[in-house]
């Protein structure tokens, strides 16, 4: 029976052979040539994870989705009248098959599509946050209970979480109104994740992160964009594209452009008589040949109206067999008459100095 060699006796061996002189010199391994010319410049490289995604591309990921971030609080403050906070966490790259085994099931996955990507989006609403908000849109309290039903939600609550969605979509379109055109839309929405397979399992995507705070009550909403998605449009997410965009001025042009299409739109113009009220009684009782009474006196002539807000005071008239009206003056809006009283203060402070000073006695000249 052969002899079993201690591990003394092993590292002994291999000792003695690196210290023997080698008679022909051997080519080294990859691994120790690459640690012998390289040395602190190796880096760890997966390739079943490929870092398509520039820095500077992640970078301009981070710029555009703060702005998404404030905007989207911003409005779901106003929907729930609380204090939502939106707040940016993560901007990463990893491969979908990682993206989707990391969520919990059921949640609330949102399968956005985009023409101008020629591809999907991805928007995910975690449950401990979603049932808050849902309880808060059918009238609860500012207090919810830290525990939500492990379910997938119903109809009347997908219905409800529309309302976010939407609202998240709106905010997502005008921070990336610069870069494109988005034009996104819900087709598909699911509790399970794991059903939904938009691309393959080793694709790359980027995925940011939110976190939503309402009181103490906080959760997750990731937006998953596939690279392949927005690779039409990496060239336009470079450093120098995106910081053209932030110090871009309006040119004449487009100024005139704009004025020119305000102008030629259409407006709703009411001119009102006078308006009073009446009991029902009175108004059955109404017939023909009847007057109402109004407040209104007749010397004060009409309020025109344009688009349900009164602007200017006029008087009614008949021009070649046709009704007609004659603007008198525009009427004073409360601002123009806050500034008004405004101006009225601050002249009457700046005469008062002067005033005062015309009215000092002016020094006799001592006699020599």
């Amino acid at each position: 029976m052969a002899e079993v060699l201690s591990q003394g006796e092993v590292e002994s061996l291999l000792a003695a052979l690196d210290t023997t002189p080698a008679a022909k010199p051997k080519r080294p391994e990859p691994s120790s040539y690459a640690s012998s010319e390289i040395v602190g410049q190796i880096s760890v490289y997966d390739f079943k994870r490929p870092e398509r995604v520039s820095k500077e591309q992640m970078r301009a990921f981070q710029a555009l989705h703060e702005g998404f971030s404030r905007e989207f609080g911003a409005s779901l403050s106003g929907m729930l009248r609380s204090i939502i906070e939106v707040k940016l966490i993560s901007v990463d790259q990893l491969t979908y098959g990682e993206f989707v085994f990391s969520l919990e099931n059921p949640t609330c996955f949102n399968l956005l599509f985009s023409e101008k990507l020629q591809g999907h989006v991805i928007l995910d609403l975690n449950p401990s946050i979603i049932y808050p908000i849902v309880d808060r849109l059918l009238g609860g309290g500012k207090a919810f209970a830290q525990t939500y039903p492990s379910r997938p939600l119903t109809e009347i609550e997908l219905r409800l979480v529309s309302r976010i969605t939407k609202s998240a979509i709106s905010a997502l379109e005008h921070s990336w109104i610069n870069i494109s055109e988005l034009g996104l839309r819900v087709t598909q929405v699911e509790s399970n994740p794991q059903l939904v397979q938009i691309v393959p399992p080793n694709e790359v995507i980027v995925l940011i992160s939110f976190e939503i705070s309402m009181g103490e009550m906080r959760g997750i909403m990731n937006l998953c964009i596939p690279f392949n998605t927005i690779e039409p449009l990496a060239g336009k997410l470079s450093s120098d594209t995106w910081s053209s965009y932030g110090t871009q001025q309006i040119s004449p042009q487009q100024k005139a452009q704009l004025e020119v299409g305000i102008s030629s739109a259409r407006v709703e113009l009411v001119a009102m008589l006078a308006e009073t009220h009446l009991s029902a009684a009175e108004l059955l009782h109404l017939d023909v040949g009847d007057v109402i009474l109004t407040e209104r006196d007749v010397k004060h002539g009409l309020t025109l109206m344009v688009e349900g807000k009164p602007t200017f005071s006029a008087d009614i008239g008949q021009i070649k067999g046709h009704k007609a009206i004659q603007i008198r003056e525009p009427l004073l809006k409360v601002r123009d008459v806050i500034k008004r009283h405004m101006e009225q203060q601050q002249k009457k402070e700046s005469a008062a100095p002067a005033t005062a000073e015309a009215t000092k006695p002016t020094p006799g000249k001592a006699g020599k």
